[in-house]
């Protein structure tokens, strides 16, 4: 009996020994592919991200360590760093765990909520997503006269020197009578053909009515815009991947002003309530099985400017914009919603303020939006301010 338990010590003492001889194999040989991998970045501006779905196909030993690690594990690993990283340029760390493989891509969107919840910008698709419901989001908006180009800026701070996170670039051009804002997620290529065309604003001659073009279906059925303003290619469709049509998703209204009364200028915005984009993460969990209505259901919401009060002793018009607005312009303004079917009964609040812009600097203009507006209906809609409306003044 001695015998044979001495044996099976021995046994297992060699197997214990072999296993941890495996590990620390496995782990030297991940440390020796992943430093080549840190030096390539620091020879770099260290703001690339490489995808590594090739390499997780490709069936090499690095792409199976990465992709098929233990899900819990895993899950983790991106919930902390999604955590940690709540803020740019910071959370592009986020953004590079999504490029890792399609693995780690679809474990990252089931645990970065969306804006309405989050309160925070992550992936290009959330700029098509309602803004958070509690505080808004702040952003900048500089504008280059020379080339009639307008960039938005996700703000990092309440300075309003620095640019932040760069989120859109439009450029105004004219077409005959009429004037189009091409609205890209590329500074430099801003064109309807491009792979970063999201959107246009179109408006009339006297610049009074304006219309907001999608370059996505907003909901499931939608259909594209049949007007020759709504095309996005003046030819035939060019891929199967690129629309050859725009979506409709909202109107603008400057109303005019026959008597050239003082007054501020008055809007009223018609627009698509967008999906509110839930990931796993911002959905409930039960175990109710009841089916909620698709957003082919959503609605209109309807905006109009907060009217400002008169001031004596300024002699001029006021609106409270919380120190956001440093300078007096007509293009300042504050929407508010006077039906918003995103909310209970679809009445809106005709005190919470959905959307203010305002005038910082000689090019430099905030940008506050909130739920149920996305980036780019909001960007759109202050685009519309700019440029001269001598019928509403």
């Amino acid at each position: 009996m001695s015998l044979r338990r001495s044996f099976l010590s021995r046994r297992i003492t060699s197997r214990s020994f072999t296993l941890s001889k495996s590990f620390k194999e496995l782990k030297t040989l991940e440390i020796a592919q992943i430093e080549p991998r840190e030096s390539n970045n620091r020879d770099g501006d260290g703001d690339d991200v490489v995808d590594a779905d090739s390499e997780a196909l490709d069936g090499g030993s690095h792409g199976r360590s990465w992709s098929t690690m233990l899900p819990e594990l895993l899950g983790e690993i991106i919930k902390r760093v999604e955590a940690s990283e709540d803020r740019w340029p910071i959370r592009r760390n986020v953004v590079s765990c999504a490029c890792v493989c399609k693995r780690w891509r679809d474990v990252t969107r089931e645990i970065v909520r969306s804006p309405l919840h989050s309160g925070k910008i992550t992936f290009p698709n959330c700029l098509k997503q309602p803004g958070p419901r509690d505080l808004p989001l702040q952003c900048l908006i500089r504008r280059n006269k020379k080339n009639s180009t307008f960039y938005l800026y996700l703000a990092l701070n309440s300075s309003f020197t620095e640019n932040g996170k760069f989120l859109f670039a439009a450029r105004r051009y004219r077409h005959g009578a009429h004037t189009e804002y091409i609205i890209s997620l590329d500074a430099h290529d801003l064109s309807q053909g491009s792979n970063a065309y999201v959107g246009k604003l179109s408006s009339d001659f006297l610049g009074t009515n304006f219309i907001i073009y999608d370059s996505q279906p907003p909901h499931s059925g939608a259909k594209p815009s049949s007007s020759r303003a709504g095309r996005r290619i003046a030819s035939k469709q060019i891929s199967p991947q690129v629309p050859a049509g725009n979506f409709e998703v909202g109107q603008i209204s400057y109303k005019f002003n026959l008597l050239k009364s003082r007054g501020p200028r008055r809007m009223v915005s018609s627009l698509k309530c967008p999906c509110s984009g839930e990931t796993a993460a911002d959905k409930p969990q039960d175990n109710s099985k009841m089916k909620k209505p698709e957003c082919a259901a959503s609605g209109y919401t309807v905006l109009r400017n907060k009217a400002p009060r008169w001031h004596e002793h300024l002699q001029c018009w006021c609106l409270n914009f919380h120190g956001r607005v440093t300078v007096a312009s007509v293009k300042n303004f504050q929407l508010v919603a006077t039906m918003d079917q995103s909310q209970p009964g679809g009445k809106g609040d005709e005190e919470t303020v959905l959307l203010q812009f305002g005038k910082v600097g000689d090019d430099t203009f905030t940008m506050d939006y909130r739920q149920p507006l996305s980036a780019f209906q909001a960007f759109a809609i202050c685009l519309t301010s700019f440029g001269t409306k001598l019928a509403c003044e």
